[in-house]
């Protein structure tokens, strides 16, 4: 099964008597596989000789690829991949983006350092003194959807209550990133977050922000977003009537502000808090024990694989060595992992979905009654 996931990955991770090895199979987009790498490397020094042996694949692209529909038969066995995300028609196994521990082509930081250049940013502005709109910055020329959603800016026609930008990343990278640093953009009361060509990265310092995240309808899942629940971490926004949506969540915040406020700072709370590197190693080393357990065979180091050295890696004089010092775990952690609940009784689980559900639908109850009102009145 494991090697049925060779023909998706881009590398195969071996953990063998504590150290590491990797198996490259193809190049990565950018330097994904280089930072994933290294984040599993941390997570051997934050919990030295805690990890047991084990053999994995993975794919640093951005959708899954392991189908559900595929492997529908008995015994049909579907190959473990793990990737950054994966959706309800699929198997792929969620882990931690390559992010966490620094994205050099954009000029991001670890997440351990940023997390906290942002927490100091939410203090210089309080939050009924932002500007009242929603604010997105980004690419949209990786999906429709987002294309879709660059026709919500405010213009003398419409009032979308909404302030979108185009991201330029060469420009931004020819000015140094003077104009892109995230703790720069906490300045709006509402923050939009909305897929790329899948999840997005960006969505972790959107949510850190403490403005509420106006939240469009996701299609895909990283391994901490499950966990959130619509008016308590976040505003759901329809994909598919964006503009509208969008204009009535302003509204609403603005006029229920300390609700708004208390959502704003729950998100932020569950992304500067539950998932801070102390937690995402944790899931990391539960993820891994839990999948290490599964293997029915012997893991061995294949003959074209590397062993992984933290100090060999971090070498180079070059931008990568500034990140990879800045997330550098330089002594293990003295707090041994925390202790991994049991597994969801499946009725508390099924009530838990029902009830993201129905707060969802009370959003669009309100939304509809608050456009036939519109509609009313212009009549």
């Amino acid at each position: 099964m494991v090697e049925g996931a060779r023909k998706f990955a881009q590398f195969r991770l071996i953990i063998l008597n504590g150290k590491a090895y990797v198996d490259k199979y193809r190049e990565s987009l950018q330097t994904r596989d280089v930072y994933t790498v290294w984040g599993i490397l941390q997570l051997l020094q934050w919990y030295p000789g805690r990890l047991p042996d084990l053999d994995l694949m993975f794919e640093t692209g951005d959708r899954p690829v392991i189908r559900s529909k595929d492997y529908r038969a008995p015994n049909a066995g579907p190959p473990p991949l793990f990737r950054y995300c994966s959706d309800w028609a699929s198997l792929d196994i969620v882990f931690p983006d390559w992010s966490f521990w620094g994205w050099v082509e954009t000029n991001i930081r670890p997440w351990r350092h940023l997390s906290k250049d942002i927490r100091e940013a939410n203090k210089r502005i309080k939050w009924e003194e932002r500007v009242p709109l929603a604010y997105w910055k980004g690419n949209p020329q990786v999906h429709k959807s987002r294309q879709d959603l660059m026709r919500c800016n405010v213009t003398h026609q419409h009032n979308w209550n909404t302030l979108l930008y185009m991201q330029d990343w060469l420009k931004e990278m020819n000015e140094g990133y003077k104009s892109s640093k995230l703790e720069d953009q906490c300045t709006h009361r509402y923050k939009i977050y909305i897929e790329g060509w899948a999840w997005s990265v960006s969505e972790k310092y959107i949510l850190a922000c403490n403005s509420p995240t106006l939240y469009v309808t996701p299609k895909f899942h990283d391994f901490f977003n499950r966990g959130m629940v619509p008016l308590q971490h976040y505003w759901p926004i329809r994909d598919n009537n964006k503009c509208k949506s969008l204009k009535f969540a302003v509204e609403w915040g603005n006029n229920h502000t300390a609700k708004a406020k208390a959502i704003g700072e729950a998100g932020s709370h569950y992304i500067l808090e539950d998932t801070k590197m102390e937690n995402v190693y944790d899931y990391m080393f539960h993820l891994m024990n839990e999948y290490a357990k599964l293997l029915k065979f012997k893991p061995f180091v294949p003959e074209t694989a590397i062993e992984l050295c933290p100090e060999i890696m971090a070498c180079p004089v070059n931008v990568w060595r500034k990140f990879l010092e800045d997330s550098l775990e330089e002594t293990p952690n003295d707090v041994p992992p925390c202790t991994l609940p049991p597994p969801y009784d499946p009725q508390v689980l099924k009530a838990f979905v029902e009830d993201k559900v129905r707060s969802t639908k009370q959003v669009e109850m309100w939304e509809n009654e608050y456009w036939d009102k519109q509609n009313i009145q212009k009549q």
